[in-house]
């Protein structure tokens, strides 16, 4: 029986199911009854065979000349080249590729130490299971914190790093050094006259040393929230509503200078704080409103009498004027005259020509 082996093909020969030898390209006429079997094999794949173990393989001199192999020992990987591109990442292992048409290489890269070498190209691990290392990315304004098997290790600036999570497992926190706010919403606090308010209050702060933060002290942003908090109730718990409100501008000083007295045992630096807002009970809310419409109203009333009073007074000069001088008394007299002339459409007169000159004589008259 005749068997074609093309030229992207070799051939595994096996009699009886023993492997004889290998085939390269051609024809080849065995006869199938001698008990000759032919299995082809594409020369751009591994150099495999299902039927038969390597090491047999390896007995064959143009199989060994025809392959190139590589081990990859434990806590190593192997970058795979073909024609010099990358083309796949070798876990631990044994490979044989075939070498006639295409040129296999490897780097081998050692996983043991956590700490990746500096020579590696970073474009590797884009190709390298992210199982096999951590990749940590820390933004400019942040540090982050660099832990092997949990215990603490180095404080990270901005940058990106790489670090084999092999042979000690890499984790890390990220910390934010720049300015952060922090609000206490809805803060109810009680005065000594019993008056239940409601407060919201801003501050801010930046963290002067990250591991210190991280390593002394748990969930770091709670307790500074409820160090506020305290710091709040110890300034409005001492006073009366009236007195609170007549002091409100000095509480955020107040605040500011009691957390900075605090500030180095939290290893953050505050910078500013200030009131929001001051939310009343509704039934402090309508009396504050009674008392300031009594209080606008008040006012509009002395506005009101201070108006009436300057208008009095200046009828009163008008009339010592007008009875010290008689012509300022008659173009008094006439421009009242002109503003009655200008709201009558007409005149009728009565009486023949007396109310006529009476008329004539008093608008004439020197």
């Amino acid at each position: 029986m005749d068997h074609i082996i093309n030229e992207n093909q070799r051939g595994y020969l096996f009699r009886n199911g023993c492997f004889v030898k290998l085939l390269s390209s051609g024809k080849y006429n065995f006869p199938r009854f001698l008990g000759y079997r032919v299995e082809s094999a594409l020369i751009n794949d591994e150099a495999i065979s299902a039927s038969v173990n390597i090491n047999v393989l390896l007995k064959d001199k143009l199989f060994s000349k025809s392959i190139t192999s590589i081990m990859v020992v434990d806590n190593k990987i192997a970058v795979h080249f073909i024609n010099g591109r990358i083309k796949n990442i070798l876990q631990s292992g044994e490979y044989y590729f075939w070498n006639i048409f295409n040129k296999h290489t490897f780097e081998i890269i050692d996983m043991s130490s956590t700490e990746v070498s500096k020579e590696i190209d970073r474009t590797i691990f884009n190709y390298i299971p992210i199982k096999y290392y951590t990749k940590i990315i820390v933004p400019d304004g942040q540090k982050a914190i660099l832990y092997f098997d949990g215990k603490l290790n180095k404080e990270l600036s901005c940058g990106t790093y790489f670090y084999w999570n092999v042979k000690e497992q890499v984790s890390y926190q990220l910390v934010d050094m720049r300015l952060q706010q922090l609000e206490i919403s809805g803060q109810e606090i009680l005065t000594t006259d019993k008056v239940s308010l409601r407060i919201n209050f801003n501050c801010i702060y930046r963290i002067k040393n990250a591991v210190k933060i991280l390593s002394e002290i748990r969930d770091y942003k709670v307790q500074i929230y409820s160090l506020i908090q305290l710091v709040l109730r110890e300034y409005v718990g001492g006073f009366k509503f009236d007195e609170l409100l007549d002091q409100k501008e000095e509480i955020a000083a107040f605040v500011l200078t009691k957390l900075k007295e605090k500030q180095d045992e939290y290893f953050i630096e505050f910078t500013t704080a200030g009131i929001k807002d001051i939310i009343l009970p509704g039934e402090i809310k309508e009396i504050m409103n009674t008392v300031l419409i009594a209080e606008k109203t008040a006012q509009a009333n002395v506005i009101t009498r201070r108006e009436e009073v300057a208008s009095t007074r200046s009828l009163l000069n008008t009339a010592k004027l007008m009875d010290e001088n008689k012509t300022l008394y008659k173009l008094k007299e006439m421009e009242y005259i002109q503003k009655i002339c200008d709201k009558v459409g007409s005149i009728s007169l009565g009486g023949g020509e007396n109310l006529l000159n009476q008329l004539n004589e008093l608008l004439c008259q020197k």
